[in-house]
């Protein structure tokens, strides 16, 4: 075990040589990723899986074995295979410490639509083991590694950003204080064009005596042109499940949020109250949109009054999914494969109905759709277990168990000291 040292610059020393120190243990995990690729392989092809479906799963195996989602179990294997087979200059200098991972997998990144020979002849030309990007940051290496890669094959690089409009989306992943992060991937064009009418909004209603700021204009504009109302949620089921005590009798005890996470009481409270208080002051608040006017249902939904397990749910709300359905939504609230929390896409069986499982709440999972794929694949296996909330367990290939706990509902934890096995979910 490394002591920490007294002296100042004995601390800096120690600093870097642990850095180092990681650096090289991501190149030996790379190593390793590769060689575990191909042996995963042979012993497929050995049991006679198709060409075609070799390597399955393993991207898998390696995420949960760094304790890492499948997405990025499938980056982290596609970088050590670049690293290992075409990129030795630079997987040099990820072992000596000269970069960190991360900046290999910028290097990686920029050189991926090259073709192996080219992608080697720029890992020749830049030769970060050499030094090369000594004291250089993440942009200076992103653009040596762009300018390279052109000098190499212009035509692919032109390619890439031509095939870059397929991959436009939006996502959504939480940010602190009950706030969220909305991000759009979109062509040049479209992305100024959108930027530039928020901002000409904002302009306008600054200059018409408006009081908010312009980034709080721009927000609220952007919510108002997509759901047509200021506050954004009329008519959207947003799943928040809260406690009896929390909703009636002003309980401190959080809510959850589907999409986001645990939110504070008071918040969950405000979002179901009728008639806020305006809190913005700007004079161009549209009143049409309090929460008065919202539709709020409420399911009922009963749990263990020691363990907190959901038992059973009720519900007289119009045009929504199966019950059994959102159950499980309700219970598993992201993908149950370990590490992964990835929106829930499938609700399949635990134990697949081909093999016997029966269409039970205790032989269900919720699971995104590449984990429901991934455990269809030779070797793998899943089963449900035995405990105070539900469990599963996985089993990959090689023989290595990972267990899955359904995460707590709100009022889990004071549950234990009180009886009260009742939450709404609004």
């Amino acid at each position: 075990m490394l002591q920490i040292a007294a002296d100042s610059k004995i601390m800096v020393d120690q600093l870097r040589v642990l850095e180092d120190m990681k650096s090289a243990i991501s190149a030996l995990q790379a190593k390793i990723a590769v060689a575990f690729d191909l042996a995963q392989r042979q012993e497929q092809a050995d049991a006679g899986v198709p060409a075609s479906e070799q390597g399955r799963g393993v991207a898998t195996q390696v995420a949960l074995a760094r304790r890492e989602s499948p997405n990025k179990g499938s980056r982290l294997l596609g970088l050590a295979k670049a690293l290992v087979t075409e990129m030795p200059h630079t997987l040099t200098a990820l072992e000596t410490g000269q970069l960190n991972e991360w900046r290999a997998t910028l290097l990686v990144k920029e050189t991926a639509c090259l073709s192996a020979e080219d992608r080697c002849a720029v890992d020749d030309e830049l030769a970060p083991d050499t030094g090369t990007f000594d004291g250089a940051g993440d942009k200076t290496i992103i653009a040596a590694a762009k300018a390279a890669a052109y000098r190499r094959d212009p035509r692919s690089i032109t390619q890439r950003a031509a095939h870059a409009t397929t991959e436009r989306h939006v996502s959504l992943r939480p940010a602190p204080d009950t706030m969220t992060y909305l991000t759009a991937l979109l062509p040049v064009a479209q992305g100024v064009a959108v930027y530039k009418a928020l901002t000409n909004a904002a302009s306008t209603a600054r200059s018409d005596g408006d009081t908010r700021t312009r980034g709080q204009i721009m927000a609220d504009t952007l919510t108002e042109c997509i759901t047509g109302r200021r506050q954004g949620f009329s008519g959207i089921d947003l799943q928040l499940v809260i406690t009896d005590r929390t909703l009636l009798q002003s309980d401190s005890e959080p809510a959850r949020l589907d999409g986001y996470g645990t939110v504070p009481a008071e918040w969950a409270r405000n979002l179901l109250t009728p008639d806020q208080p305006d809190t913005d002051h700007s004079p161009s608040k549209d009143t049409s949109t309090s929460n008065a006017e919202l539709n709020i249902w409420l399911r009922r939904l009963y749990t263990a009054p020691t363990t907190g397990e959901l038992l059973a749910m009720d519900s007289r709300a119009r045009f929504f999914p199966a019950g059994l359905r959102r159950f499980i939504q309700t219970r598993d609230n992201l993908c149950r494969t370990p590490y992964c929390d990835a929106p829930i896409r499938h609700h399949d069986h635990i134990i697949p109905w081909s093999q016997g499982g029966k269409t039970t709440l205790t032989n269900a999972a919720g699971l995104c759709e590449h984990c429901n794929h991934t455990k269809e694949n030779p070797g793998w296996s899943t089963k449900p277990e035995p405990g105070n909330r539900h469990q599963l367990t996985v089993t990959t290939p090689t023989g290595h168990h990972y267990s899955s706990t359904a995460p707590p509902l709100p009022g889990s934890a004071a549950r234990s000291q009180r009886h009260h096995p009742s939450l709404a979910n609004a």
